[in-house]
């Protein structure tokens, strides 16, 4: 058990300095180096946060020894390989989510962490909420029976990153992002449900994506957008349970509903959270206290406290006080997931997870591409 890790965190755009300022509030961590392709960036991360060492190249960060982990913060297809080759200097690696643009890129970086006997952790952050946490509390108790049924539910009305004027344009180019709605939200809703009901191999994939509102045409030019602004999904999960998927960034709705999970005993609306189930032969519906609860929890298991959120649940995990999520596990069955959505909507069919692993290509890029700067 050590008591404090030494972090190297290569990325200090938008994503990365919300986890700089994450690891700011956690006082087992200690950031000593940053990497990025803009110097400018890694004098501001320096200043801000007093970091002792900068690098624009990542593979210079990597060499050092006196490293525990290290951060990936850049963008989704660039993940595996900076990943990869992070695991193979012998660092434990947090990636940003999702794990990567393909299935193939994210089952290297999973098999690249085996091989290392080096942890990986995936960032998700909805799996930390209260509601999840008294969630899997319930299921866990029996109070949804037999699981049947999972919907994972995401909604923007018109939330489009760049096109509707905030984000860089990487988010909607896919040779970079590699996806739309399914990989910047819809990961956190999918692996969310994913955690709460086991996460249950897959058996098929059938899905749609749609682009289809107007947008800036000036910023469309820009940006190329190529990537999804709706993603919809039917899954067939081991155990029988079906899994449905809705995710949108722009769409003529307002977004009334929720992810839910259904049992033979109750049911489950995660957002607000509400149990569903009978007595005395009467439906009944149940809200609850969850700050009190939480507050309870919290002080009579301390152990509560390192899964506050993601990165406290990774440094909590490295220094030996908890057990590290499966993560990188969910992350992986989502990848599989997503990519069989993609590849149902190009062949207008179901598709086996096998089909899904066969077809998956690497689409990782040189991490030393230069992203495009709206000016």
């Amino acid at each position: 058990m050590k008591d404090k890790i030494r972090v190297g965190v290569i990325g200090a755009g938008q994503i990365g300095t919300h986890h700089l300022e994450g690891y700011s509030k956690i006082e087992q961590a200690d950031v000593v180096a940053v990497a990025d392709l803009f110097p400018e960036r890694i004098e501001t991360a320096r200043q801000k946060f007093g970091i002792p060492d900068g690098y624009t190249d990542f593979k210079e960060l990597l060499a050092r020894d006196d490293i525990d982990a290290v951060d990936v913060c850049v963008h989704n297809n660039k993940h595996a390989p900076i990943a990869i080759a992070a695991l193979r200097a012998g660092k434990h690696v947090y990636c940003e989510k999702p794990m990567a643009g393909t299935f193939r890129d994210a089952d290297d970086m999973f098999q690249a962490a085996r091989e290392a006997d080096r942890r990986l952790h995936i960032q998700m952050a909805f799996i930390y909420s209260a509601e999840a946490r008294a969630a899997k509390r319930l299921i866990e108790e029996g109070a949804l029976g037999r699981i049947y049924y999972a919907r994972s539910f995401g909604f923007r009305r018109r939330g489009r990153p760049f096109v509707d004027g905030y984000g860089s344009a990487t988010f909607v180019d896919k040779q970079i992002a590699a996806g739309g709605a399914l990989f910047d939200m819809g990961i956190y809703h999918l692996t969310q449900v994913l955690h709460l009901i086991g996460n249950p191999a897959v058996r098929t994939v059938t899905g749609a994506t749609y682009q289809e509102l107007d947008m800036y045409e000036d910023r469309r030019a820009f940006s190329g957008y190529s990537v999804e602004e709706m993603g919809l999904g039917w899954v067939r999960l081991e155990g029988g349970i079906s899994f449905d998927i809705e995710e949108t960034w722009a769409v003529h709705y307002d977004g009334q509903e929720s992810s839910k999970i259904l049992g033979s005993k109750g049911g489950l609306r995660l957002d607000p959270l509400t149990y569903f189930s009978q007595a005395g032969d009467m439906p009944f519906s149940a809200n609850f206290d969850l700050n009190s609860a939480d507050i309870r929890w919290h002080s009579c298991f301390p152990e509560t406290a390192w899964a506050d959120n993601s990165q406290r649940h990774w440094v909590g995990a490295l220094i030996g006080h908890v057990p590290l999520l499966p993560t990188a596990e969910y992350a992986l069955n989502a990848a599989l997931i997503s990519e069989g959505i993609y590849l149902s909507t190009q062949a207008g069919r179901e598709l086996t997870a096998d089909e899904i692993r066969e077809q998956s290509r690497s689409t990782a890029i040189d991490p030393y591409t230069p992203e495009k700067i709206w000016k």
